[in-house]
């Protein structure tokens, strides 16, 4: 009996995902950060285990954030664009690496804080009340599949 390929793997296509992108108007620690937001909204935003990103000479410590939203029944994670720490993995022989001991997640936007994703296809970042005078508007930016950010978004998830 032959088996029926109900799909081909190279057909499927990944859909872009939409994240939020959130620029602080002053620096303040994560815990200060999150205390106000969790104030402001009853939620309950707490750290959870640090994406790890391996590099070829650096292992990046990207601090994590998560809550759950019981009105929409949604999970928002915020993820810190910059390294928080880094460990080195081996020396650097190469005279021009481009690999250093701190990286961003977005390397085109240094200026974001924090990146937010939702479990819902088509979040709505809205129903997050921000501190007033402490944070720009969420920016919403699409992530297409073949971006880095992509992937490292999917495997966490």
């Amino acid at each position: 009996m032959e088996i029926q390929k109900l799909y081909d793997i190279d057909d499927i296509e990944c859909e872009d995902i939409t994240i939020g992108l959130v620029r602080l108007a002053k620096h303040i620690p994560d815990h200060e950060f999150f205390f106000r937001i969790n104030e402001k909204n009853n939620l309950n935003f707490s750290r959870i285990e640090d994406f790890v990103f391996h590099g070829s000479y650096f292992n990046y410590y990207f601090p994590r954030f998560e809550a759950y939203h019981k009105f929409t029944k949604t999970c928002f994670t915020f993820i810190s664009n910059k390294s928080s720490e880094s460990s080195q993995k081996k020396i650097q022989t190469e005279l021009f690496s481009e690999e250093e001991n701190i990286k961003f997640l977005l390397n085109n936007q240094t200026e974001v804080e924090y990146i937010i994703h939702s479990s819902e296809q088509f979040p709505d970042f809205s129903v997050i009340l921000l501190p007033e005078n402490l944070v720009f508007p969420i920016q919403d930016y699409q992530l297409s599949s073949e971006e880095e950010l992509y992937q490292i978004i999917q495997y966490y998830e």
